[in-house]
């Protein structure tokens, strides 16, 4: 016999199963799910405002002047198992209950209803006169209720456009916006049990946007891949402290077309700017109850719309005016935007999840569901994955791209977790059919494609597998680099690699060495300077007893843990980070930095400050103040400096993959690999344990051509990279590599400025510093050698 926590448990299962009991669309559901007090009736459109046949195309709202020179709105909604789609148009009011509708608490809000009775293809459409744009609106999707089967249509819960180019609202997460009793006191049946209380009050409306621009004054930088250097930054974090930008548009869209912001990006030398996610996001339940934010934004729920939060000019569809004037002054100032999107799952997260948009409009169409269809596949850790393989949502996921690209003015984007999209029925597939549809799309196969090229499902990680257009986030190139400037690596051999363009990785199917994306750091992780000062994460400020975010750091806190006081560390910091930058701004690809690193951003130790909307992310931009600490206004000055070298030798952003083969009858290789003995690398000198390395980049034979096919020639390089804890002597290689050599990057330098001019002749052996990269220019054979001193910094 059962006990009676045991009985009521199994009735409550029972009651959840059965297709003829209450909360499975047979019939009223319980009270226990409450009406918030009012139960809304379908109403009429307002008098003299039919709902007209209108358009299946395009999906969304669409204002227009339709038949007759009457003006109003098109709306086009895809839900294909649906019984019925109600169009619900709100308006302010001073007070009370509208005539028509219902008022949220507070009287604020009327609500009317149309009933949109045009089916063609799956898609439910009408054109409602008199709409106009600024005018916000939701849908209710009647259909059955049956978890089991993947079916969760609930009309009680206001649903958000997945086509809405603009949202009005935040997103909170009462007990209303789920469309289940998240509640219920069983938890294991709580998503089968529907919830009947009214969302409208509680969350955001989409918003009618009208179509006012060409872009006949904006012109695209269209920078060559090889010639690109990416610079992550999120729009609020870059702005929100900057003293040069007015304290109303600090945080804001309007902040970063700001000439104080352009001014730092085109000083800087960078030619994109990858915005972290600016598609409209919601904050988790989890991160609310503990008073957090999501600050980073990987929580999609509206792929047409700039997340309203970022508007300095309001929520009422301006942000996709001041969204675009962003854009133009960017490439005005010949600076690229590449966002980084979430197509791979939304905020509405599993099961338990609330029910704001594509869940309610058609669970089974927009989802990939477990073979038990109450549960989510989720190859994403997010609690769902959209299923790209399906029609609607390949259209979904590609109209969102195509807007961004031809209306909003972006250059490229960055697709997270990019291995989910690329799933078939299950496995990771290079001929899916996104990858497809992106490779034949005339649109946008032209533009900037990045891969985070993994998920979190078997098989996901998928680095240097993504086919032609498509570049990579190169993790490879982040650890290599990183163990060698903290000791780890055994020998060079995958930094050689990593150096030259990851030929190893991207020299198949007509790929270049600009398929690698390298980066050091990047927005999930520690900060370059929290990278050489802690080893261990420190994100208790996220509430989650520092059990989030990764432990695998491959960080050197050079001595001391967090900051320090001590002049031995700082300076061995302030060298590593040196080092560092050195490292990533002369390798083959295409460089990303992050916002600050160039600065010397902290996030105090906090490797995962996804919820820290606050001076933990934000800039500081006092940073750059000498009198505080000349340093880092010291290291934004080397990186300027090595990206205006990167930008003026073209040997240093090399379209093809190096052959390393003779190029000559005197013997000289396009790239040379040189032990501190100033002979070429053998086999054997490859495997034994190193901790220097010479690459020799030579200039005369660069595999490119100009624009009417004659050879492109430059100056040659030879970077000594040593990563010991002592000096090193090296002997500069001799004819035909070089007669002497300039030096003209020496990182063991603060001030680089005394650096540059010194020559020394070919064959003599200078003294590498502990930690050090060294740069410099060959001069090449033709007489006049000069005789010197060996090289002491």
């Amino acid at each position: 016999m059962s006990s009676a926590p045991e009985q009521e448990a199994e009735q409550g299962e029972r009651f959840a199963r059965d297709p003829g009991r209450p909360g499975t669309g047979a019939g009223p559901v319980p009270r226990t799910a409450g009406t918030n007090g009012h139960r809304p009736t379908a109403s009429a459109p307002p008098a003299g405002a039919p709902v007209w046949p209108g358009s299946p195309e395009p999906l969304g709202a669409r204002f227009k002047v339709g038949a007759d020179g009457v003006a109003g709105t098109n709306f086009a909604l895809w839900a294909a198992g649906a019984e019925a789609v109600e169009l619900c148009l709100f308006d302010d009011e001073e007070e009370g209950e509208g005539e028509k509708g219902t008022a949220a608490p507070g009287g604020a809000v009327r609500e009317t209803r149309c009933h949109l009775t045009e089916l063609t293809h799956e898609i439910w459409h009408g054109f409602v006169p008199g709409v106009l744009p600024g005018r916000r609106y939701g849908y209710r999707v009647h259909g059955r209720w049956d978890p089991w089967t993947g079916a969760r249509w609930n009309p009680s819960k206001l649903l958000l456009d997945p086509y809405a180019r603009a949202v009005d609202g935040d997103f909170a997460l009462p007990p209303e916006v789920y469309g289940h009793v998240r509640d219920w006191p069983q938890q294991h049946i709580a998503d089968t049990v529907r919830d009947e209380r009214d969302s409208a009050p509680y969350v955001p409306k989409g918003v009618v946007v009208a179509d006012d621009d060409d872009w006949a004054d904006d012109h695209r930088p269209k920078t060559p891949w090889p010639d690109s250097v990416i610079y992550e930054l999120h729009v609020r974090g870059f702005t929100m402290r900057h003293p040069g930008i007015p304290e109303r548009l600090r945080g804001t869209y309007a902040g970063l077309a700001h000439p104080a912001a352009v001014e730092h990006l085109v000083r800087l030398g960078v030619t994109a700017v990858e915005l972290l996610p600016v598609h409209q996001f919601a904050h988790e339940d989890h991160l609310l109850r503990r008073g957090l934010r999501n600050y980073w934004g990987y929580n999609s729920i509206g792929y047409f719309a700039p997340h309203a939060a970022y508007a300095a000019s309001g929520s009422r569809g301006r942000q996709v005016g001041e969204f675009k004037r962003m854009v133009r002054a960017l490439h005005a100032a010949g600076i690229e935007v590449i966002l980084d999107v979430v197509y791979n799952h939304t905020a509405e997260g599993g099961e338990l999840g609330p029910t704001l948009s594509l869940r309610g409009i058609d669970n089974r169409g927009y989802y990939r569901l477990q073979g038990d269809a109450r549960r989510y596949a989720d190859y994403t850790g997010c609690g769902n994955t959209l299923h790209v393989v399906q029609p609607n949502v390949l259209r979904l996921i590609t109209d969102s791209l195509r807007y961004w690209v031809t209306e909003m003015g972006v250059d490229g984007f960055r697709f997270d977790l990019a291995a989910a999209l690329a799933r078939s029925m299950h496995d990771v597939d290079m001929l899916s059919p996104f990858l497809a549809v992106i490779a034949q799309d005339p649109v946008l196969r032209r533009v900037k494609l990045i891969a985070e090229p993994w998920d979190v499902g078997s098989g996901g990680y998928q680095v240097g597998a993504f086919p032609p257009l498509w570049a990579e986030w190169n993790d490879r190139y982040r650890d290599a680099v990183r163990d060698f400037w903290r000791g780890a690596l055994p020998d060079v051999r995958d930094l050689g690699y990593r150096l030259s363009g990851s030929s190893d990785l991207y020299a198949w199917g007509g790929r270049r060495p600009y398929a690698s994306v390298n980066f050091i750091t990047a927005h999930d992780g520690f900060t370059l300077r929290d990278l050489v000062s802690y080893e261990q994460k420190h994100n208790e400020a996220n509430g989650e007893g520092n059990r989030d975010g990764t432990g695998d750091n491959r960080s050197w806190n050079c001595g001391a843990e967090g900051e320090s006081d001590d002049p031995a560390v700082r300076s061995l910091r302030g060298r590593q980070l040196r080092n560092l930058l050195t490292t990533l701004l002369l390798s083959t690809g295409v460089p990303m930095l992050v916002a600050g690193d160039e600065m010397g951003r902290t996030q105090q130790g906090n490797n995962n400050a996804y919820c820290q909307d606050n001076a933990t992310s934000w800039i500081d931009w006092s940073l750059l103040d000498d009198t505080a600490d000349p340093a880092w206004r010291a290291l934004t000055d080397l990186c300027s400096r090595l990206l205006a070298l990167r930008r003026t030798h073209p040997v240093l952003r090399s379209r093809a993959f190096f052959s390393g083969r003779p190029q000559s009858a005197d013997g000289l290789r396009d790239l040379a690999w040189f032990s501190p003995r100033g002979t070429e690398m053998t086999e054997a000198d490859w495997y034994a344990p190193t901790r220097t390395l010479g690459m020799y980049l030579s200039g005369r034979d660069i595999p490119q051509r100009d624009p009417k096919g004659s050879p492109v020639t430059d100056d040659s390089f030879l970077a000594v990279l040593h990563g010991g804890h002592r000096p090193q002597r090296f002997t500069l290689p001799g004819p035909p590599w070089a007669d002497a050599y300039e030096l003209l990057v020496d990182t063991s330098r603060e001030d680089q400025r005394t650096a540059p001019g010194t020559r020394r002749r070919a064959g003599a052996r200078i003294t590498v510093p502990p930690r050090a990269v060294l740069l410099l220019r060959a001069v090449p054979p033709r007489g006049g050698q000069e005789a010197g001193s060996e090289v002491r910094t």
